[in-house]
């Protein structure tokens, strides 16, 4: 919510066109030398980006949910890996936006720290662990002053060298319970340095290891049970992690489509016909294009339902592992079908196209996966699947 005597900030005046171009331009570099995007980085700082839903008189740029949805695809048409690496520090700035407006104010700390210039990071994700949120192998040790001690080990670490806060869960070995809480970087935090993927590289997103890493007893902020559970944290994870996740792939989606269109426009047949008349490229084209209408309609629903606390029961999970699925499997398919229209000269290495083609491979191994996602979907329809 804009405040008064402050002029609102549109995406495309903190996105701008010119700073897209930048972030395009050196994507390759970094992706080549599998390096963190440093630069990219810094002038999102400067920007205020990282404080995007804090007000303005918060310092920040006072956006809705929508639009921080809106401008991560916008970021991710330029450099997805920027985008994704970005993406989980906004994704604790979003579970606390969204908790507060459903009058819970246990993460009121994440937003403070986000105004005074922390970076968060999600370490959430662990080896073998599919139960994701519902259960957990990082062990948590309370301690007698209310502080917990953490050890386990945390992958996908995305934002690895630039953040200072890691939201981290385990399981209390007293009472089975699953604590969640926060530690700073430094002493028990330990990143691994082992990032050197197929694609995403920029993100830089290392495994860290929790070495009787403390939460102090302030920033341990929930206890809840093994397995689903309704507390609003758990709908609050889901639904930011899902949607913003979701947009960085949807903005590779429509890159993909613009990709396909300028090639389209500039190629020409041996005999000198243009590829814009060439009936089948123009059905591969459209066929693209209309997939993403359909993907921003459906970003533009969830995240706009987000902010009006539509209350879609338990609709709302299968709704957001819908848009994650459908997001990652456009994506794809919109690359593939940029491949068919940007000739041979998009297969050489070092071309946009295929960055493209790797990065959007990463969509493959994000929670909620396609069968997580279809198993959420059908058990809403037709009940769980019987023990």
């Amino acid at each position: 919510m804009a405040v008064k005597g402050l002029t609102e900030l549109s995406i495309e005046s903190v996105l701008s066109d010119e700073l897209l171009e930048r972030f395009r331009k050196r994507a390759g570099g970094y992706d080549e030398a599998n390096s963190f995007a440093h630069e990219d980085f810094q002038e999102l700082v400067e920007l205020g980006y990282l404080k995007a839903l804090l007000p303005q008189d918060q310092g920040g740029l006072g956006w809705s949910f929508e639009q921080l949805a809106l401008a991560q695809r916008r970021l991710a048409t330029a450099a997805p890996a920027t985008a994704l690496a970005v993406n989980m520090h906004q994704v604790w700035s979003g579970v606390a936006y969204l908790l507060v407006a459903r009058g819970d104010h246990r993460l009121d700390m994440v937003s403070q720290w986000i105004a005074e210039g922390e970076v968060m990071a999600f370490g959430i994700s662990e080896p073998g662990n599919d139960a994701v949120l519902f259960d957990s192998k990082t062990t948590a040790q309370t301690q007698s002053d209310g502080s917990v001690i953490f050890t386990g080990t945390k992958i996908f670490t995305s934002l690895s060298p630039a953040f200072t806060r890691l939201g981290v869960f385990g399981k209390d070995q007293d009472t089975d319970e699953l604590v969640h809480g926060f530690v700073a970087k430094g002493e028990g935090v330990e990143s691994l340095g082992d990032w050197n993927t197929l694609g995403m590289r920029a993100s830089q997103s290392h495994t860290t290891k929790l070495r009787s890493a403390l939460a102090p007893a302030a920033w341990v902020h929930s206890r809840l049970p093994v397995g689903p559970t309704a507390d609003l944290l758990i709908f609050g994870i889901f639904a930011s992690f899902l949607t913003l996740t979701a947009s960085v792939y949807a903005g590779i989606a429509e890159r993909a489509v613009a990709l396909g269109a300028d090639a389209m426009n500039k190629r020409s047949h041996q005999d000198g016909s243009k590829y814009s008349q060439d009936v089948r490229a123009r059905g591969i084209l459209a066929d693209a294009a209309m997939r993403m209408i359909a993907l921003d309609a459906l970003q533009r629903s969830v995240s706009r339902d987000l902010d009006e606390l539509v209350d879609h029961g338990a609709e709302w999970f299968p709704r957001l592992v819908t848009f994650r699925t459908l997001a990652g499997d456009t994506a794809r398919d919109n690359v593939q079908s940029a491949g068919q229209l940007l000739g041979g000269g998009a297969y050489f290495r070092g071309s946009e196209f295929e960055r493209l083609y790797r990065d959007v491979q990463a969509s493959w191994y994000h929670p909620s996966n396609a069968a997580s996602a279809a198993n959420t979907v059908a058990s809403w329809l037709v009940g769980p699947l019987d023990d």
